[in-house]
């Protein structure tokens, strides 16, 4: 059940992510209003309420003065932060065009700026040495060469400078929730997390890691700090679960043990924070 699948350098695969996240970008579900600019807003209100452990984890004042790098905006409501805390320079990339026009307008609606890109997070476009810190939330799990953008990220970092970034923890109540759904109860307990998540969690390929496996990925570094929390999935809220809706979904959200959960299970969440200095 806990073996893990080898890295891939398909291409294939990766216009499989790329056509994923252009059909919808995450957070996009939270993103509800009669205007462009509502929806960005209702999406960084719900962002920030649901996971309100980004904050602290980017620490987004640091960037004053300082050259940041952003690996996959998304939404744009972080990389919106890093504008507001008057970096040096502000570049953000991202693998589909639809999260650069989303970044684009938020900025724009707030008189922002960043060089803002269409990139791969496993050749970026950039010199070595050319940033401070380097800031990723929930992306580099979803290429298919995950180790390769670590070494992206170190190559593009000053020595000094500091990668943040958010990859999958492999022992997550989603994905225990999800084996018990897509193995156990389908008959195929044989199938590993590595084989679950890469099926049914967000676009094809997605993994996972264990707080070890995080180390070595970040082995090149002079230290690296990793912590666990929780997801919005794990405790079943926002709209966790929207891609595996039913009646079993429905009824765990009405009964799950949310306080308890937050209690004695925090190390069982699905979100891998990863602080390291090159």
């Amino acid at each position: 059940m806990l073996s893990s699948l080898p890295e891939s350098s398909s291409p294939a695969l990766k216009e499989e992510v790329r056509d994923f996240w252009d059909a919808a970008s995450c957070g996009e579900i939270y993103a509800v209003g009669e205007s462009e600019q509502a929806r960005l807003d209702a999406q960084a209100r719900a962002r920030y309420a649901l996971e309100p452990y980004i904050r602290g984890f980017a620490r987004f004042d640091e960037a004053a003065g300082r050259d940041v790098l952003e690996i996959g905006v998304g939404m744009g409501a972080d990389h919106l932060q890093w504008a507001l805390s008057r970096p040096r320079s502000l570049t953000g990339v991202d693998l589909t065009p639809r999260a650069v026009e989303f970044t684009r307008a938020r900025l724009r609606a707030h008189g922002a700026a960043s060089d803002l890109r269409v990139a791969d997070a496993e050749r970026l476009p950039f010199a070595d040495a050319s940033f401070d810190i380097v800031y990723s939330w929930g992306v580099l799990h979803h290429t298919p060469d995950t180790p390769r953008t670590i070494r992206e990220v170190h190559r593009v970092l000053r020595p000094g400078g500091v990668a943040r970034v958010m990859v999958y923890h492999t022992h997550s109540l989603v994905g225990y929730m999800l084996w018990a759904r897509y193995a156990l109860l389908r008959g195929r307990p044989f199938f590993t997390l590595a084989e679950i998540y890469a099926k049914h969690l967000e676009s094809p390929g997605t993994k996972a890691y264990t707080p070890d496996e995080a180390r070595a990925l970040f082995a090149d570094f002079r230290r690296v700090d990793v912590r666990v929390e929780l997801s919005p999935g794990d405790v079943l809220e926002g709209g966790a679960g929207q891609r595996h809706r039913g009646p079993l979904l429905r009824a765990a959200k009405a009964v799950w043990p949310r306080a308890l959960i937050r209690r004695l299970l925090p190390h069982r969440g699905l979100f891998l924070l990863i602080e390291a200095t090159k």
